[in-house]
């Protein structure tokens, strides 16, 4: 019964594998709905749809007005991706870039004109209408022109005023209905504003006009005088009618007013070859570590094979299921999870072999060491979902698309590896593989003192760090950056050039790059193809005017272009606010991991010191771009980022084994002892996920273009810094706060 019942587990799992797999990989139809090739990419992998407008008005915008709508712009656009970007040009001009869209025109009809917004009164104070309805064209129309409107104070508040815009439901209470709305807040002058505009309206039992790019999107009645801040207007027929209005109020929120100057369709900046090698070097990187855990670990290392082969099937599928932007950092998202998958497995397989060690019968020891496994992979697993749900709400841009693919993948690896892992394991023990050589015996390790090293640890971390602040102020005087910002950063100039034939990805990466990177003596270089034209957008670190010059003359010369080339000054894509949020997010995230670790271990010692080997980690692969001089962007935060999800993830797994070796210990057992032997009984797992996590990123390394060898690379640092760290410094700094810093009463 049991064989058969085997038997007919792995008959479903691998039917399971071959039917998700093919639509993974074909589709699911001939839309090829649910396969890889219908994940929403983003501008470096795909390319999208490029917007520039420009302020109206004579006067030279003031920078405070245009990093205000920069940012705000930033926020609408996200309702389209987590990764579309936006940024200045030149003196007056903004450009948003939205990844995965190709049709531009339908972007700008539903994005709208970016100008402003106003709130009528329905009359003016002589009792003159301000608007009236047209029942030819459906809506109420003006019934003054507009400056009137705004000279004599019927225009009471503009989009400023107002400080956020949310769909949202109510339930009604005459119906009991679900209504939806949209909820408005005001800022301190708003409130002022529409507290006395309300007044105004309700004493005459009028509406007031939500009026914007030349037509009115609502017209709510005031039933009440609004004193508090905030509002809501009621009566729309669905969510997205209420989605739709709020978009519409947020968008003309902004400061300036601007109109549209140009759009373009634009290409990829990493181009197909990018593409290709990363998704190659990831499924090299794959098929090693599948062999190396069937190598290592035999018969439960062919079931964690399969079930990470799976893990990437149901990836695949939840992308496109969430529709879900991919991009480098996103894919960084999933590497980490890789990883993390496989360190699941392998605190399993261990403790497995832990218990075969004692006597205890196969099925006994893969039910018992699941169950032994499970509070260590459950809390990494929940600090590491902390922190990417944390990112996900406070983080804006390539943040947030980075902890959207993370928390993907935590849930799907946890569920792999504890449901399908132990599933296909179970089948092959039932089906009749039942020998202790096929599933490996802990043999007994000597304890190595790993806290009688302690002080030279601290000392090789220390100086590590220390070294890192010394090339930052080297660096700040001779380069005038601690860090090598790019273009993404720090801003730049934009080249568009019209070549007189069509040139490919590949073309440019050969011929045009190299020319270039002689004239700027820098290969940080973003080329951007423009859709059904032969024009080409090169970004590269801000020029100077005799750099211009000579790039012009360069590429005239080399390439024979006879339309002018035109050159811009973009602001960093990366935005100030853009930063800080990325910064308060990890802040908050590293917060509420730490209160969790607390919760969970009873010892704020256990948090304490876990966050400070996290900090540690960072300060790391800070060094590294600080010394390597490393290009610094988007895959920067990327890296920062991956780093802080990995290393909580391993420092948990130790911390748990001390907290089970102290309840089984005697009370008077030597902490020095305790430390030692939980390090010594977890080193095999730190070694074997830090290992298959670096083939991953490594592969990409030797494998990927420059720009993903610029992610890999720090990326390589702080996976060996992480396991490091695991290993070497938390134990330790959990017994000094022990004994020494911080005694329990």
């Amino acid at each position: 019964m049991k064989k058969s019942r085997g038997i007919i587990t792995l008959l479903v799992a691998l039917l399971l594998f071959l039917g998700l797999g093919y639509v993974a990989m074909f589709g699911a139809d001939s839309k090829k709905t649910g396969s890889a090739a219908n994940i929403k990419q983003g501008l470096d992998l795909a390319g999208g749809v490029s917007i520039t407008y420009e302020v109206l008005g004579d006067e030279k915008p003031s920078e405070t007005d245009m990093k205000d709508t920069i940012y705000k712009l930033q926020k609408r656009v996200e309702d389209y991706s987590t990764e579309a970007q936006v940024y200045q040009e030149g003196e007056n001009r903004i450009n948003i870039e939205i990844p995965g869209v190709t049709d531009a025109d339908a972007i700008l009809q539903d994005l709208g004109k970016p100008g402003t917004l106003y709130f009528i009164l329905q009359t003016n104070e002589a009792g003159v209408s301000n608007y009236q309805y047209d029942f030819a064209v459906g809506n109420y129309v003006l019934a003054r022109d507009l400056d009137e409107i705004i000279a004599d104070g019927s225009a009471v508040l503009t989009g400023t005023d107002v400080k956020s815009a949310e769909a949202g439901t109510r339930k009604d209470n005459t119906l009991g209905n679900n209504e939806s709305v949209v909820q408005l807040n005001f800022t301190e002058e708003g409130t002022v504003k529409f507290a006395q505009a309300t007044k105004t309206a309700f004493n005459k039992g009028q509406s007031i006009g939500i009026y914007y790019d030349d037509e009115f999107k609502s017209v709510p009645k005031v039933n009440t005088i609004i004193t508090g801040g905030t509002a809501e207007i009621s009566g729309m027929a669905d969510f997205d009618e209420a989605e739709k209005l709020a978009s519409v109020i947020r968008i003309g929120g902004l400061k300036l007013e601007l109109e549209e100057l140009r759009s373009n369709v634009v290409g990829a900046q990493l181009g197909e070859e990018a593409i290709a090698t990363s998704v190659k070097a990831g499924a090299i990187g794959l098929v090693i570590v599948a062999l190396f855990m069937i190598a290592v670990y035999w018969l439960p290392g062919l079931a964690s094979a399969i079930a990470l082969f799976l893990y990437i099937i149901f990836t695949l599928l939840a992308l496109n299921a969430f529709n879900i932007t991919l991009t480098l950092p996103g894919i960084a998202g999933i590497i980490l999870s890789i990883g993390m998958a496989v360190d699941a497995n392998v605190i399993i397989f261990a403790r497995i072999r832990e218990e075969l060690a004692t006597g205890k019968t196969v099925q006994s020891s893969i039910k018992i060491g699941f169950q032994k496994a499970l509070s260590a992979i459950v809390d990494g697993n929940i600090t590491t979902l902390i922190a990417a749900m944390v990112l996900a709400v406070k983080g804006s841009g390539s943040v947030k698309g980075f902890a959207q693919t993370l928390a993907l993948g935590i849930i799907i690896s946890m569920f792999t590896a504890l449901f399908v892992t132990r599933m296909i394991l179970n089948a092959m023990f039932a089906i009749g593989l039942k020998s202790e050589k096929l599933y490996g015996v802990a043999k007994e390790k000597k304890t190595i003192n790993f806290i009688g090293k302690k002080n030279i640890f601290f000392a090789i971390s220390i100086t590590l760090i220390l070294a890192g602040f010394v090339f930052m102020g080297i660096n700040n005087k001779t380069q005038g950056n601690i860090l090598n910002y790019n273009l993404e950063f720090q801003g730049g100039t934009s080249t568009t050039i019209t070549f007189n034939d069509d040139l490919s990805l590949a073309d440019i990466a050969t011929d045009v790059k190299p020319v270039i990177a002689e004239i700027t003596g820098d290969t940080n270089i973003q080329a951007q193809k423009v859709k059904d034209s032969t024009e080409v957008i090169i970004k590269t670190r801000t020029l100077n005017v005799e750099e211009r010059i000579a790039l012009s003359d360069a590429l005239t010369l080399k390439f024979g272009i006879t339309k002018d080339i035109q050159q811009e000054s973009i602001s960093a894509t990366v935005s100030s606010e853009m930063r800080r949020d990325a910064v308060v997010a990890v802040i908050v995230a590293t917060f509420f991991m730490l209160i969790y670790i607390w919760f969970r271990f009873k010892d704020i010692r256990f948090a304490a010191s876990a966050v400070i080997a996290l900090m540690h980690d960072v300060l790391i692969v800070l060094a590294f771009y600080v010394i390597a001089r490393v290009s610094v962007g988007n895959t920067f935060i990327a890296c920062m980022l991956t780093i802080v999800g990995y290393s909580i993830n391993a420092t948990i797994v130790i911390f748990d084994r001390i907290r089970e070796n102290l309840k089984e210990m005697k009370k008077n057992a030597d902490l020095v002892e305790v430390v030692n032997k939980s390090i010594t009984q977890t080193l095999t797992r730190s070694i074997y996920t830090s290992l298959t996590t670096f083939i991953m990123v490594a592969v990409l390394f030797v494998m990927g273009v420059p720009s993903i060898k610029e992610f890999a690379g720090p990326l390589m640092v702080g996976i060996v810094g992480g396991g490091y760290s695991s290993v070497c410094i938390t134990g330790s700094l959990w017994y000094v706060f022990k004994t020494k810093l911080i005694k329990k009463k």
